[in-house]
């Protein structure tokens, strides 16, 4: 942005690097709102992050199995900040937009793979059949909304139509972000089920000993008369 690009050039003056003692470069009115807006956004994340947990605990009815959708948001992420780099734009409100827009989508990617496991597992196939399963029945419909909305996003990271170079960057991290969120989440999501799933059964079985330990039967003594 424009207002960035004064701001550094402002900033990289040999007068602002060597300022007086009790001399400090003011504030202005657009710094503040863009200040106070980026933090709204980071606070919307983590409210999107924390609803996102809440809800797919409800939906999974375990505390574990949520955790293996987090990997891949990350994940997403780095698919996004890749993507900003090889088209040479910067971070900036229009990404942020991007990037919520990001989450939901590589979220619910990971929770259709994630409860359809959980579903086989319940109706009784083991746990590296169901996993098999739910990335060869789920890998259409992600695909599908995936390449569905990367060409919806295509005209705007290309530039195309009216005001679209200020949406530019939020197309391009949808973009990258899904893609890197589609291919890694049919690989790593079966991984990370596993990690997450042998943990919860370790603690379960940790926790039962505590909660319920197992009482120690008195030994018997044989008298004289039993041994005759």
């Amino acid at each position: 942005m424009i207002s960035g690009k004064a701001n550094d050039a402002v900033n990289a003056l040999p007068i602002m690097k060597n300022l007086p003692a009790g001399v400090h470069r003011a504030s202005s009115s657009d710094d503040e709102q863009q200040t106070e807006l980026f933090s709204g956004i980071v606070m919307a994340m983590c409210a999107g992050v924390g609803l996102i947990f809440a809800v797919i605990v409800l939906l999974f009815r375990s505390f574990f199995k949520p955790l293996t959708v987090f990997p891949t948001l990350l994940l997403s992420l780095g698919g996004a900040f890749f993507a900003l780099f090889v088209a040479r734009k910067a971070f900036d409100l229009p990404s942020m937009i991007g990037i919520l827009m990001l989450m939901g989508l590589s979220a619910k990617n990971s929770i259709l793979l994630v409860e359809f496991a959980i579903e086989r597992e319940r109706n009784g196939m083991g746990r590296n059949e169901a996993l098999f399963a739910a990335c060869s029945e789920r890998a259409r419909p992600i695909i599908m909304t995936t390449v569905a909305m990367i060409m919806g996003m295509a005209p705007t990271a290309l530039g195309i139509g009216q005001g679209a170079e200020w949406r530019q960057p939020m197309a391009i991290c949808v973009i990258g972000g899904l893609i890197a969120s589609t291919i890694l989440s049919l690989v790593m999501v079966p991984v990370f089920y596993e990690i997450f799933d042998d943990a919860e059964k370790w603690l379960k079985r940790k926790f039962a000993r505590i909660l319920t330990p197992v009482e120690e039967r008195p030994k018997v003594v044989p008298t004289a008369d039993a041994a005759e």
